[in-house]
């Protein structure tokens, strides 16, 4: 029997398992980001700022404090002069820019810590060299033991680590690089256990949909941690940035508990699914109606094939963009654009709501395009990674000659270049699904080790090319993101896939393949072979791995070719 996504009877998608599951992700996503971002807001906040005396020009002393946050008040502490804070105000008189600052925020920063931009680079950046180290085990675990338990477990300790922090930052400042590092060591395995089980639960013509509502979770945390964590500075208890650690990892607690009471790891394991659902979502992805046994990693495959290695490439590109942004935005509000913390608050969040909206937009249509036939997975993937790559890395550019008197446009600029970055949940970050369901854990996990890569050197490059704050240099920290995405444009345009790797096919497919290549060596021998088990299914549209890789094959397939496209 053939089955397509046009015969098999469709589940009702309002109030189902599988949109549950990515609902629940959304959240997880957002309790993520959140956990990851936050400090970047609240380091702002947690440095002390240097106290400079005053005199009677009051007007030239605003434009002065206005460089460090400070404000009229008299002191009696001796000016803090250096180069660097020289510099800063000669930028401020000669652009005709001031500090916007409002009569509440009018108040001496009351930072705890000295800690200088060499250390503040560093705390951010120490996250990712925990995050790259689980990636890989963490898609073997899910694969292993599933991902509900692995991603619930290691939610837990994330959840504990932000707790821990505002205590940890007061004891010692190595404490808190303890706890960055574990925190990231704990969040790597999040994005490889949800593709595992996406993979399980994603029917092929939902893909783009169900995986944009998950990454969008990303994005709106974005804004709300950019959003809150500013206002929390101001007005939250224990100093206003304790707060902010304190309620992120309640937050995380909470989703923690309701994640293991809702999900399972495979629709076959879920207790509440409807049996129609679950004939639907294992008929389409090809599954068995057990679910529960476990193929082996064919890690030689996927390490040869050059359509994961597109996924990787076109990744690392996406997160040079989006890590530098996501750790040093409200540090580039501040220091070109002069923005005050609440004022930065907003503004930083804001090119995080504009990619949230693409985000959903690029799943309905990317799904939508391949559902009509118009487009096959395979382009349908390319465009949108290639407009989401470009795109963004045109506007970075461009947002990098903009200073403080051009403030709107700049805002604008980096609106336009996060919304261009959320195209992509239509492109490569859908595809590592496409390519092997059963291994997407391990294939986001090998592609997200290497592209963690940029987040890890990210904070510490915009130290390097950016020590002063200006915007010539921040103009050179874009410049290389911009770079690094037309690269990923390219790589992924010429070796990006959308088929079914023959490598990575279920059993029941694969015993399919099998069965129609002994009947084609049979029939080329002109003898009568049996094939009444190979005609039950088909394989449909599976890329093997030729002596050109690049070149996909249809080897076997009994669909015809209007219902090819439904397979892609």
């Amino acid at each position: 029997m053939v089955y397509s996504e046009e015969i098999l009877p469709k589940a009702p998608a309002l109030c189902s398992q599988r949109w549950n599951f990515a609902i629940l992700s959304f959240f997880g996503f957002l309790i993520l980001y959140v956990t990851r971002v936050n400090l970047s807001v609240a380091i702002i906040c947690m440095v002390r700022a240097p106290r400079v005396n005053v005199t009677s020009d009051h007007q030239t002393n605003d434009s002065i404090l206005a460089t460090h946050g400070l404000t009229t008040k008299l002191t009696t502490a001796y000016p803090d002069v250096t180069g660097e804070n020289v510099a800063a105000d000669d930028r401020i008189a000669e652009s005709g820019c001031t500090l916007d600052i409002t009569k509440s925020s009018l108040s001496v920063n009351d930072g705890e810590f000295d800690w200088d931009k060499g250390t503040q680079s560093r705390l951010l950046a120490i996250y990712f060299y925990g995050y790259i180290f689980t990636q890989i085990p963490g898609g073997w675990l899910a694969g292993r033991y599933g991902g509900r338990l692995v991603w619930g477990l290691c939610q837990s300790i994330c959840a504990l680590s932000s707790l821990a922090l505002p205590l940890a930052a007061r004891a010692h400042v190595y404490l808190v690089y303890g706890l960055r590092f574990l925190l990231g060591l704990a969040s790597g395995v999040s994005f490889p256990c949800v593709y595992a089980m996406m993979g399980r639960w994603a029917p092929k013509l939902e893909r783009s949909k169900l995986m944009s509502l998950c990454f969008t979770g990303l994005s709106v945390s974005n804004v709300l941690t950019f959003t809150l964590s500013a206002l929390l500075c101001v007005y939250g208890f224990d100093n206003g940035w304790g707060s902010i650690f304190y309620l992120s990892g309640i937050g995380n607690l909470v989703w923690v508990v309701v994640w293991f009471v809702v999900t399972a790891d495979t629709p076959a394991k879920h207790k509440r699914i409807s049996e129609a659902e679950r004939n639907y979502i294992q008929r389409s992805i090809g599954d068995t109606p057990e679910g529960t046994e476990i193929s082996p990693t064919p890690w030689r495959a996927i390490f040869t094939s050059a359509a994961v290695w597109a996924c990787t490439v076109a990744m690392m590109s996406f997160n040079c963009t989006s890590y530098t942004l996501q750790t040093s935005l409200p540090t580039f509000m501040k220091e070109v654009l002069n923005f005050d913390i609440k004022q930065n608050g907003g503004l930083s969040a804001l090119p995080y709501l504009c990619e949230s909206l693409v985000s959903v937009l690029a799943g309905q249509v990317a799904d939508r395009l391949r559902e009509r036939g118009i487009l096959s997975t395979k382009n349908t993937r390319k465009l949108f990674t290639i407009l989401a790559l470009l795109g963004s890395a045109t506007c970075i550019v461009s947002a990098g000659y903009m200073d403080c008197s051009q403030r709107a446009v700049a805002v604008f600029l980096v609106c336009l270049s996060l919304s261009f970055l959320g195209l992509n949940r239509g492109g490569f970050l859908v595809n590592h699904i496409d390519l092997a369901p059963r291994h997407a854990g391990v294939i986001y996990g090998i592609s997200n080790t290497v592209a963690t890569v940029s987040g890890m050197v990210g904070p510490i490059i915009v130290g390097s090319l950016a020590p002063n704050g200006t915007a010539e240099e921040w103009r050179h920290v874009f410049y290389v993101c911009a770079a690094v995405s037309v690269v990923g444009a390219m790589v992924y345009g010429v070796f990006a896939e959308g088929e079914l790797q023959s490598w990575a096919a279920p059993p029941s497919v694969q015993h399919v393949v099998d069965c129609h290549k002994v009947k084609e060596i049979e029939n080329n021998k002109n003898r009568s072979y049996p094939i009444t088990q190979c005609e039950d299914s088909s394989p449909g549209d599976i890329t093997t791995n030729n002596a050109d890789p690049m070149t996909p094959r249809k080897e076997g397939s009994i669909i015809t070719e209007p219902q090819k496209e439904d397979f892609n």
